[in-house]
């Protein structure tokens, strides 16, 4: 099944997901959810899977720390891959363990040759193990660092070459990235590498209830109509993408994903009759 346009699925939505009949449909969860041997929650998705494509979007692999991943968090995911066998596979590019300390958070980094070095052999440890290309999300961000020696799209045009890896774009971490950093969204969506997009990602943020007028990547919240308009932007240019409908808190019923998700698929299908822009 060609993938169109998705939606991260949560244990709730098991028994009316299997019911769904959009075409293209196809769903998405985090796999740490699904390190078991057995039980309810992990034969739900093994049956979701049987009847639509699944993708495993990683949150823990902790790409951008300075060492490897954790073995043993790779190994539950190349056996739960193996069980599923993912259309997909995704992890974000940021740091969550130090030490053998876990924290729950995509933390950033600054982009040096260091930092750069160090994720393409962590990237490309994983894909040697999962015997799958990879694609790496870009990372929201809330505040300058001052280390960084690298542009951001040139880091993950150079990342994608020198790893093989793919590329996942969350259209709404870059809003909220443009947003707090001061840059043009549009701007930067012209220079990203379109080839290696594998997936994109879209939802839905918030303002910071502190009053420090950042915006958060919260997944909390209906799809803002500014990512909107860079997504209607961005395939227009690369075409359409396999797109995934992301809500992780305040999650309504699947009803009103579908609702979003049918938004998105009627948007690729728009990009479908037209000719992509996207230059050689």
């Amino acid at each position: 099944m060609e993938l169109t346009a998705g939606i991260g699925l949560k244990p709730q939505h098991f028994a009316d997901a299997l019911q769904a009949r959009h075409k293209g449909l196809w769903f998405e969860v985090h796999p740490e959810n699904y390190y078991m041997d057995g039980g309810p929650r992990l034969d739900g998705l093994l049956e979701i899977a049987a009847h639509r494509p699944v993708s495993l979007h990683g949150v823990s692999l902790s790409l951008a720390a300075d060492a490897p991943p954790d073995p043993r968090q790779l190994q539950r995911l190349v056996k739960l891959a193996a069980r599923v066998r993912p259309a997909l596979l995704s992890e974000h590019l940021a740091w969550s363990a130090w030490r053998g300390q876990y924290q729950p958070d995509l933390l950033p980094f600054p982009r040096t040759d260091a930092a750069l070095d160090r994720i393409v052999d962590n990237v490309c440890r994983v894909q040697d193990a999962l015997g799958q290309r990879i694609a790496i999300e870009n990372p929201s961000h809330y505040l300058p660092l001052d280390e960084h020696r690298w542009d951001e799209i040139d880091f993950l045009a150079a990342l994608v070459a020198r790893s093989g890896c793919g590329l996942l774009l969350d259209i709404n971490n870059v809003q909220v990235s443009a947003h707090n950093l001061g840059f043009d969204p549009c701007q930067w969506l012209a220079r990203f590498p379109v080839e290696a997009i594998m997936e994109i990602h879209l939802a839905g943020n918030e303002t910071d209830h502190g009053g420090s007028g950042l915006l958060i990547d919260s997944h909390g919240a209906p799809i803002d109509e500014a990512v909107w308009s860079l997504y209607a932007l961005l395939i227009a240019r690369a075409g359409p993408r396999p797109t995934l409908i992301e809500r992780d808190d305040d999650v309504p019923s699947l009803a009103e994903l579908l609702l979003e998700r049918d938004r998105a698929q009627r948007l690729l299908e728009d990009a479908r009759r037209q000719p992509s822009r996207r230059a050689a």
